[in-house]
């Protein structure tokens, strides 16, 4: 492998390239592996504001007809979501972002004092939203995780938390046997294995979510009603730990289950 630095192309020599560059992921496109596309309705306008000591303590998404605002708390300030209909970023882009704020304030009151804080769009990034998986996350040489190897919608914040996982996965399955010597794509496949399940049932919950609340409030012109599994949730307050805890745990938690790196290689030099 190479690389190119500061001071000129540098030779890289690895038993394993991993691929974790993300959704748009350079290697996996050099390395010519073919992905499955899910589909995404919907682009994100990325932005924060500073939080309030008396705001109210909720992530829930404000929703009116054709606009929808996820909030998640960050202790000091709000990583505020503002999803739009896919492919409409340049059309918001080229309206004063004063008009913006106002939209903002309407979807959630409390920001009022904290919107002034936007003051340009350069603020505001666009996150281009992609569902897709590869259908084969290897090669001799090379693994892919996180979203390299499946890109996740921003739907419950989980992309990262199925990267750490692969990342475990690929650890305990590949750690001790690198000390030795490199993968077989055998050994490279059983990472794919582990982690398709929780991938295809994350990105399925995914997709149906999309489909069923964000596409139906961005084709809406009319003020929507409160939808059902909402509404349960109001009246059986235990109901929302349960996509509380499938969000923030996963289908399928993975555990470190490496050896100490100092034992297994004193290990492997006594032995030889």
């Amino acid at each position: 492998m190479r690389a190119l630095t500061d001071r000129g192309d540098l030779g890289v020599r690895a038993d394993l390239a991993i691929g974790a560059d993300g959704r748009h992921s350079i290697v996996r496109e050099r390395a010519q592996l073919k992905s499955t596309v899910l589909g995404a309705r919907m682009d994100v306008l990325w932005l924060r504001l500073s939080r309030k000591p008396n705001d109210p303590a909720t992530t829930l998404g404000p929703a009116d007809a054709g606009r929808f605002l996820a909030l998640i708390d960050r202790a000091d300030y709000w990583q505020i979501a503002y999803v739009i209909a896919k492919g409409t970023a340049d059309e918001f882009r080229n309206t004063d972002i004063a008009l913006f704020r106002e939209d903002l304030v309407r979807l959630a009151p409390f920001l009022r004092e904290q919107s002034h804080e936007l003051q340009n769009w350069d603020q505001v990034k666009l996150l281009t939203v992609a569902v897709d998986r590869l259908q084969q996350w290897s090669r001799p040489g090379l693994l892919c995780i996180g979203d390299a190897a499946h890109a996740m919608s921003p739907i419950g914040g989980v992309g990262i938390n199925l990267a750490i996982q692969d990342a475990v996965a690929a650890a305990n399955i590949l750690g001790e046997r690198l000390l030795r010597r490199g993968p077989t794509a055998e050994e490279l496949n059983q990472v794919q294995l582990r982690r398709m399940f929780p991938t295809v049932a994350m990105q399925w919950l995914q997709v149906a979510l999309q489909n069923a609340v964000i596409k139906r409030v961005l084709r809406s012109s009319k003020p929507l009603a409160l939808p059902w599994p909402l509404k349960l949730s109001r009246r059986f307050p235990v109901l929302p730990r349960i996509p509380a805890r499938v969000i923030g745990i996963g289908f399928l938690p993975e555990h470190v289950k490496t050896p100490d790196i100092g034992t297994a290689v004193d290990t492997s030099i006594a032995a030889d």
